[in-house]
């Protein structure tokens, strides 16, 4: 059974499903399988984290354009791409959570562990396109922790824009 796992998962997995259903636990190649499944648990907390660094990314991005920069020319242009993305990754996250609800459970401690890499990646990003007169950013130009609940975040309508008129 060992070697099928390795050579043929999927019919590996039927396998071990119609072991289960006939109740042959004695036959069940545990040791992959708890393997599987721990990697699955893993592999869906991944993707969570991934999805939450890309919203957090450009959640900041807007930010910082709106509350430091407010060039409204760049403003509506950039930031309304980067509502596509909020927008993308509000949705990913919540098709991951609806199939995987005990992922709600986890979701404080993956946002925390989360946010410094959307930081580092918001600043990278708009260190690209700073205009020549503002500082370059750092690790300073953002909070230490996420600013934003997870609902807050999450909200259908709500971007972080301080103010500027996306739509004059």
């Amino acid at each position: 059974m060992n070697s099928l796992y390795h050579t043929d998962y999927h019919q590996w997995l039927t396998q071990q499903v119609t072991l289960l259903r006939n109740h042959n636990f004695e036959q069940l190649d545990l040791e992959n399988l708890l393997e599987d499944l721990e990697l699955g648990i893993k592999q869906d907390v991944r993707q969570l984290e991934n999805y939450l660094i890309n919203l957090i990314l450009h959640l900041l991005k807007m930010d910082y354009q709106t509350s430091v920069l407010r060039d409204s020319v760049a403003s509506e242009r950039v930031i309304k791409g980067w509502m596509d993305a909020i927008d993308n990754a509000k949705d990913a996250i919540s098709r991951l959570i609806i199939k995987n609800h005990s992922l709600k459970q986890r979701v404080e401690d993956v946002l925390s562990e989360s946010y410094p890499a959307g930081k580092k990646g918001a600043i990278r990003e708009m260190n690209r396109h700073m205009p020549p007169k503002y500082p370059k950013l750092d690790n300073s130009s953002f909070p230490d922790t996420c600013p934003w609940s997870f609902d807050q975040m999450m909200s259908e309508d709500w971007y972080p824009v301080n103010g500027v008129s996306l739509y004059e």
